[in-house]
This record gives structure tokens, sequence and C-alpha cells, in this order.
């Protein structure tokens, strides 16, 4: 009997949160990658913190505000890693990857988004 596996956001997001750190650890740092690297490690780890703490939520209201902060930050994070292929073109394929996963995390967290909006209203 094959099961399927359980889909985990909660380690998806973590998983996010630790590429990105690695990531950014690869960049050089100059005053060209200083702001952009603090800005990924900001956003890229902040999805998954928000994510916990929607999960933990104490109502309605609170679990909609933090799935919002899941989905701007994983928003900001296709931005940053946008200006991080330009700023390292060395770096572009790798920051492509990490774009394409903020990315269906921010469909995701969109549509929860969404979908809680509705029962809220």
């Amino acid at each position: 009997m094959n099961k399927v596996p359980k889909y985990d956001l909660e380690e998806r997001t973590a998983k996010f949160g630790e590429d990105v750190i690695k990531f950014c650890k690869s960049m050089p740092r100059n005053e060209l990658t200083r702001r952009i690297i603090d800005q990924l490690v900001g956003c890229g780890a902040s999805v998954g913190a928000n994510y916990c703490e929607a999960d933990d939520a104490e109502s309605g209201k609170d679990f909609f505000h933090k799935i919002g902060l899941c989905k701007k930050e994983s928003r900001e994070a296709k931005h940053f890693f946008r200006m991080a292929a330009v700023a390292v073109p060395d770096s572009a394929c790798e920051a492509r990857k990490l774009w394409v996963e903020a990315k269906e995390l921010n469909l995701i967290f969109n549509k929860i988004y969404q979908k809680s909006k509705n029962k809220n209203n």
C-alpha cells in the first residue's frame, strides 16, 4: 500500500528559510550586496516564522493577519532574489530557483488568504 506523503507547509517554509540563509552566506558581502542580503534573510526567514504563528493563531482575525504577513514576506523575497541576481550575476541561477520557490509560496499564501478573507467577511 502506497501512502501519500503528508504535505507539510511548516517544513516547506522552514526549508525555504534555510535555503535563503545558505544562499546569502554564499554571496560576497560588499556595499551593493549588504542591504540585499539583510533584506533576504529578514523576509526569507520570516515566512516560516509567521506561518508558525498563523498555525497557532488565537482567532480567525489573528490567523488572517499572520497569513497576510506570509504573503507579503514571500512576495518581498521574490523582489530581492531578482535584485540579487543583478547584483551578483554568478548567483543568478540559484537566485532564480529560490525566486520560483518564493513565488510558489506566495501563490499558496494568496490562496489561503483569499479563502480566509471570505470566511471573515
